[in-house]
């Protein structure tokens, strides 16, 4: 393999790849570390402010809409200044504003302080999965799951420190500013060693065609058409994290609501599932290496749906504590793959591409637990899991949509014969 990959042993090249898919790492342990210590303190926020779940439930859409806006106006910033400078801003403005809902005193502050924590965090997802792409396009191999792995990793760690920091009867508000100190400080750390704009710099230039140049430089890359192809993934990534969301907010009352397992043994159905998506995650990347990302997500689309149907169904918890596992391995190579598609179609609107797959994503997320509750008042919950499993059944038969459109730089696609 030539040193343009990032393979040769010991090159400048191959050192500052590491180095970037280090800095790359930390930046995902570090989004999934700091929303992972707003969630377990969300509790103790609550009974701060004075609210009650239904009026938390509407404030958590300021998150949400928070973090729609930063995807959508960091992917634009991060085609003109490069990831690197928004990996920079958005992981210091996630880090410091997560202090801000441990000092909310009203639901009106607490709505501002999510709506910009959201902002952050947003700005934060699309800069650090583009530079992620272009990682992984210097190394001409897969290595996105990876990064997604460890952001699961990152929010385990934020569960063990926070419980941890609230059995030492820690305020919210002192917890907060600490994990906002160090995230900040974690930020101007790792920046520097990721990668620069790929057009400044020559190690990751690419062979380009005559045809692309031109065309790179009769289109700005904000005023480009957005392709079909982008928005098709970003519906695919709508319809699987709202399956991720489902099993988020859904799977424990399951085992608890439909086949009434005790509270400890509902809880597994989660602690399964996100297991399986973390274990999943860091062995994805050496699958799609052999087998390619259509198959990846052909399969792993097809091995989803019928782990949630056999849960859905299920009339015994331990058959449904597998379901859900299965339903967990089956999604977890899944994402990472669509930001991989969006990211490499055009690397002059890497950005741009990758802000409107997540954005749509994120939506989906938000969604499940939106879509799934009003449809358990037609039908008992088990059954509305068909829903999503539907999605899976769709996904799965829309997988050829991953195949990469070759125009400039080829996406790193491995090409073994696809199912």
């Amino acid at each position: 393999m030539s040193e343009s990959t990032g393979s040769t042993t010991g090159s400048p090249l191959s050192r500052r790849l590491r180095t970037a898919r280090g800095c790359t790492f930390v930046a995902f342990a570090l989004n999934g570390f700091v929303m992972g210590m707003w969630i377990v303190h969300i509790p103790a926020i609550e009974h701060q402010v004075g609210i009650t779940h239904a009026v938390l439930g509407w404030l958590l859409l300021f998150l949400g809409g928070g973090a729609f806006a930063g995807m959508q106006v960091c992917g634009a910033l991060v085609d003109r200044f490069g990831s690197r400078t928004i990996v920079l801003a958005g992981g210091a403005l996630c880090s410091a504003t997560v202090v801000l809902p441990g000092l909310a005193d009203s639901p009106w502050t607490l709505a501002a302080a999510l709506l910009a924590l959201g902002f952050g965090n947003g700005c934060l997802d699309v800069s650090m999965n583009t530079q992620a792409v272009q990682v992984e396009r210097g190394y001409g191999r897969p290595v996105m799951s990876a990064f997604h792995a460890v952001y699961s990793v990152g929010g385990v760690l934020a569960s063990l420190i926070g419980a941890r920091t609230i059995s030492w009867d820690w305020r919210p508000s002192v917890t907060l500013a600490a994990v906002a100190v160090a995230g900040v400080l974690v930020t101007l750390a790792l920046v520097p060693g990721m990668l620069p704009p790929e057009s400044s710099s020559p190690a990751a230039e690419g062979p380009r065609t005559a045809d692309s140049t031109a065309s790179a430089a009769k289109v700005p890359p904000a005023r480009r058409r957005t392709p079909s192809q982008v928005w098709a993934l970003g519906a695919l990534a709508l319809m699987l994290m709202l399956c991720e969301g489902v099993a988020n907010d859904w799977s424990v009352l399951h085992l608890k609501d439909v086949l009434d397992a005790p509270a400890a043994t509902a809880a597994l159905a989660y602690g399964g599932f996100s297991t399986a998506m973390t274990v999943g995650r860091f062995v994805t990347d050496r699958v799609v290496a052999r087998f390619g990302r259509v198959s990846v997500v052909r399969y792993g689309a097809g091995l989803a749906a019928l782990g949630l149907a056999v849960a859905s169904l299920s009339p015994w918890a331990p058959l449904a504590l597998l379901g859900w596992t299965v339903f967990g391995i089956g999604l977890s190579g899944c994402i990472p793959q669509f930001f991989t598609a969006a990211g490499n179609m055009d690397p002059e609107s890497s950005g741009a591409n990758v802000s409107k797959v997540a954005g749509l994503g994120y939506i989906g997320m938000l969604a499940g637990p939106a879509v799934i509750g009003p449809l358990t008042h037609l039908v008992p919950l088990n059954i509305t899991f068909f829903l999503p499993v539907a999605f899976c059944v769709a996904a799965a038969f829309a997988a050829g949509i991953l195949r990469p459109v070759r125009r400039g730089k080829a996406a790193p696609e491995p090409a073994p014969a696809e199912a």
